[in-house]
């Protein structure tokens, strides 16, 4: 019985180590290009001006998360009919073939509009391979795992997606490092891309030794495998009414505030507050490593108190605390900056009805009334900005401060070069004006405290594994295990992908809309708001149940 009892530790121990080495190397290739959106974005949406391009590349990024329940509609029926292992397999080296064939792209530069074209066609297949991979692991080793630890067990799958984000920011950092700024810009972001060939290798080496979960090979054995895994899931009242609860009583707050600790952050960070690329992301990682192994932690708390108590919880201490971290991130990053706005506010005078949304998604429109002319100036430098209603058709004006006020122009008459032209002249003369006005071009390294912003953003990934550690074994144990695959896998990521995916363009997208530097995070407390709501009133708790049926 003991020599027994061994084996079966250590084969479950192999499990996890197997399923979630390959679970960190699939979320090092997804996380690459969120990390490298500014820069990317330079290469592949060149022919747009420089707010429209970073949109669109974080657009391009959310690509990958709206493929994703596509991915779990395809291999979630793969994985109810032909096994748990196969699949992610299978899930595997599209991700990685994918995420290598990104670094080897050419350019807008050398091939047009080719090279957006192919990057949004790779980030597709990584969202799919995405939707297929996280509902396997998470089976597999639930499916391996004793009931009353089966919190525990998951809870590593989790901590290898921080793990994930923090090898792909320490190979970015570290590429940065040897080859220089300017070259890093130019071809060395390819660098992390490339090296997921030798990453590719070691996963599907490391998968291939895994053998068949024993829930699914006992359903096989038996005749009990679905013929229909989506319909049977979805095709009944109880299981649909299941899966919109789960999806939004738990995925939608954990997706949300999943990325905003570990995405949101770094583009706050570095765009808004203009800290130095390199600084925060080494301030990110220092706060992911430190808060990653804590996913380990509440998931063994799961299995003591509930699944459910952690991620509402979470939640609710996220839509409290946002706010006060948020404004302590541009407080001890950006000093300067804080203080200009204090002293020096910028105001945008203008005709509500002639102020268009300033979201740009492909960078066709063209802004051409006055005020949206002038809240794109600012936008285009980050600028915190009021919005003041001036008189019924009057051209909008940029006031900074209580004396100097610019005006903008009407374009809509003008041609495209002369509205260029003017719009040139406008940003020079903005730019001077809050430059003079004490508003900083870079935040000041001297003047930051990185320990309280370390420390700030270890609490933003902290409520993250809060709410993250638990999904898994809840996940799984809300569904049957003939259609577990299917059930749990479409739900989790159509939140993750279509509700967490969206965060970064539509919280940065507010900000330019509104002036508002704040305004970006009322979407993810939105989505935790909801989580806590839903999850505390519609959700059961599953700690605990036997999930082999």
């Amino acid at each position: 019985m003991m020599a027994q009892s061994v084996a079966g530790a250590s084969s479950q121990r192999k499990v996890v180590v197997a399923s979630s080495l390959g679970t960190l190397f699939e979320w090092y290739d997804f996380f690459l290009y969120g990390a490298l959106a500014a820069i990317t974005s330079k290469h592949f949406f060149s022919a747009v001006n420089e707010t429209a391009a970073f949109i669109f590349a974080l657009l391009t990024f959310s690509v990958g998360f709206a493929a994703r329940p596509f991915g779990a509609l395809v291999f979630g029926r793969l994985g109810d009919r032909s096994g748990r292992k196969y699949t992610f397999l299978i899930t595997i080296v599209v991700m990685g073939l994918s995420t290598v064939l990104v670094g080897c792209l050419p350019s807008y530069s050398s091939i047009g509009m080719a090279a957006p074209i192919l990057l949004i066609g790779l980030r597709l297949l990584q969202g799919l391979a995405l939707g297929g991979e996280y509902g396997g692991a998470a089976i597999y080793v639930a499916e391996h795992a004793p009931d009353a630890r089966r919190g525990y067990f998951t809870s590593w799958i989790q901590t290898m997606a921080g793990v994930g984000l923090l090898l792909s920011l320490v190979v970015i950092a570290a590429t940065r490092g040897l080859t220089g700024e300017e070259a890093f810009s130019d071809w060395g972001w390819r660098v992390p891309f490339l090296l997921s060939a030798v990453l590719l290798v070691i996963s599907v080496w490391v998968r291939m030794s895994l053998h068949e979960s024993p829930v699914f090979q006992k359903m096989k054995e038996e005749g009990r495998i679905s013929k229909a895994p989506l319909r049977e899931a979805y095709g009944q009242w109880r299981y649909i009414k299941l899966g919109i609860a789960a999806m939004f009583g738990i995925i939608a707050g954990q997706a949300t505030l999943w990325y905003t600790a570990h995405f949101y952050s770094l583009y706050f960070l570095t765009q808004t507050l203009q800290v130095d690329s390199l600084d925060a992301t080494l301030m990110l990682g220092v706060a992911v490593a430190l808060a990653t192994p804590f996913n380990v932690v509440f998931g063994a708390l799961s299995d003591r108190i509930g699944r459910k108590p952690l991620f509402v919880v979470g939640c609710l201490l996220a839509a409290l605390l946002y706010f006060p971290i948020f404004h302590g991130l541009a407080h001890y990053a950006n000093p300067t900056l804080e203080a200009a706005r204090k002293a020096t506010p910028v105001r945008v005078l203008a005709d509500p009805a002639h102020c268009a949304f300033q979201f740009n998604p492909v960078g066709a429109v063209d802004f051409t009334q006055s005020c949206d002319i002038a809240k794109s100036v600012l936008a285009r430098h980050h600028i915190n900005y009021q919005n003041v209603a001036a008189a019924t058709g009057a051209v909008a004006a940029i006031e900074i401060g209580d004396a100097l006020v610019i005006d903008a122009f009407e374009g809509t008459s003008l041609d495209r070069a002369t509205r260029a032209a003017r719009m040139a002249e406008l940003d020079a003369q903005v730019l001077a004006a809050i430059r003079a006005a004490g508003y900083p071009e870079k935040a000041d390294p001297a003047a930051m405290n990185r320990p309280v912003i370390v420390a700030l953003l270890f609490v933003l990934c902290l409520l993250a594994a809060m709410t993250y550690a638990p999904v898994a074994a809840a996940m799984v144990e809300l569904f049957p295990a003939r259609i577990r695959y299917t059930a749990m896998s479409i739900p989790y990521h159509a939140a993750n992908g279509w509700i967490g995916g969206l965060l970064p363009p539509m919280a940065f997208a507010f900000v330019a809309a509104t002036g508002n530097v704040d305004a970006g995070l009322w979407y993810p407390m939105f989505f935790a708001i909801v989580t806590v709501v839903i999850g505390a009133l519609m959700l059961p708790e599953t700690r605990g149940r036997a999930i082999d049926d």
